[in-house]
């Protein structure tokens, strides 16, 4: 969390003592943290509190009563929305929830949710019977539905004295989970995203697929051939694309964590190239396939159901050619499908490309060079090449950002 900005929302729960503590190990962690509170929060714990923690002032009406009370400056939701990294509500009770599903403004805190600019992460806290209600229900689906990451409460004993889920989470548990967004969800929203409702229009009702991560072939029940794919830039693709309103189905390998990712993208695991392929086939009809996958080339021919011994182990292992999914889904596309491939070379990156591209039958390839520094496995960031039948274009930035411009520039001439 080093040298991030974080706005922390705090609303009229018990649980609001508990932001105390989120503050300051987020400070500790090198965060740099400010604070809004809603009024019914103040009664739990005290604005100045907040105030001294992270030496800024904690606005709480949008225009004060007080001019000389805790926050003088009504613009302050915009300032706060540009500087944010991210903002979290915690807690945040089933009224405030209401109020940032349906638009509501009436408060410096739901007016920055209005007017942020990156990644919004909801922690609902409140009576188990509260957020069982259909109405709560309701709009912890919608939230998901506009875009906004939900962290399910805990089980355990409540304020009412009864036990049930709607417990705030241990403040580890939310810290995890905002290091997990960041992961793939952009820092503050891109160039592209100032124009993105153009983009959703496009994607609304589009049926995309996404593939992520390595294939294992297994040579026995502890030993596999793959390689160093971490999935980022797949969950990346499936982030950007669902939050631009298109129904995600997202194929990952069984190696890759997708916690991340808005429970929103339905999520499908696969081990082998095999198992990747029958899943490829049974969404063969989705409008838009992207292949960031990492598939093995090549398996044993012979996969040994118990551990071979080191010692009558043979050293030569026959191998042969797994299915080429790409080339297959080029040769049974139906009409108006598009099809984008991935490509990681360590050579003749523009040369590779434009012959995968064809070969593959692919309408683009989205083509990065190992050697490259801040691209490739395992990276935060990416420096891609997109390359379709008439035009050759350079993008780089964090993984989110580089899918957000892919999409743009494919969907959206």
């Amino acid at each position: 969390m080093r040298g991030k900005h974080i706005v922390i929302g705090v609303t009229g729960g018990i649980a609001a003592y508990k932001a105390v503590y989120l503050v300051r190990r987020l400070q500790e962690s090198g965060a740099e943290v400010r604070v809004t509170m809603t009024e019914a929060a103040t009664r739990f714990v005290g604005g100045n509190t907040f105030a001294a923690l992270t030496r800024h002032d904690v606005p709480i009406h949008i225009f004060p009563e007080n001019p000389s009370g805790i926050s003088t400056n009504w613009t302050q939701h915009i300032h706060w929305a540009e500087w944010a990294d991210m903002m979290v509500i915690a807690p945040c009770t089933a009224n405030s929830l209401a109020k940032i599903v349906h638009g509501f403004s009436d408060s410096m805190l739901t007016t920055t949710v209005l007017a942020a600019r990156c990644p919004v992460l909801i922690c609902p806290t409140m009576d188990g019977e509260m957020y069982k209600a259909p109405s709560t229900r309701y709009n912890l689906n919608k939230a998901e539905d506009l875009g906004y990451h939900l962290l399910t409460p805990d089980h355990g004993y409540l304020a009412s004295g009864m036990k049930g889920v709607g417990r705030l989470p241990e403040i580890d548990v939310i810290i995890d989970r905002m290091i997990q967004i960041l992961e793939v969800a952009p820092s503050k929203r891109s160039s592209i995203e100032k124009i993105s409702p153009t983009l959703r229009e496009v994607l609304s009702d589009k049926k995309i697929l996404v593939t992520c991560g390595p294939t294992r072939e297994y040579l026995d029940p502890v030993r596999f051939l793959s390689n160093p794919s971490t999935g980022k830039m797949g969950m990346a693709m499936a982030a950007a694309a669902a939050a631009h309103g298109a129904e995600v189905t997202l194929l990952h390998s069984d190696s890759v964590s997708t916690t991340a990712l808005a429970p929103s993208i339905r999520k499908l695991a696969f081990t082998t190239t095999e198992d990747l392929f029958r899943q490829v086939k049974s969404h063969a009809d989705s409008d838009i396939i992207v292949m960031t996958a990492a598939v093995s080339d090549f398996r044993p021919v012979e996969t040994h159901t118990h551990k071979v011994k080191k010692d009558k182990a043979d050293l030569n292992i026959a191998l042969e050619r797994n299915p080429d999914i790409l080339k297959w889904l080029g040769e049974h596309r139906r009409s108006g499908q598009v099809l984008i491939g991935f490509a990681m070379e360590t050579s003749d990156l523009l040369k590779q490309a434009r012959e995968k591209r064809v070969r593959k039958g692919a309408d683009w390839i989205v083509a990065n060079d190992l050697g490259s520094e801040g691209s490739g496995f395992a990276f935060d960031t990416n420096k891609v090449l997109l390359v379709g039948s008439h035009s050759e274009n350079h993008f780089e930035g964090t993984k989110y950002d580089v899918s957000s411009n892919i999409l743009h520039h494919i969907f959206v001439p």
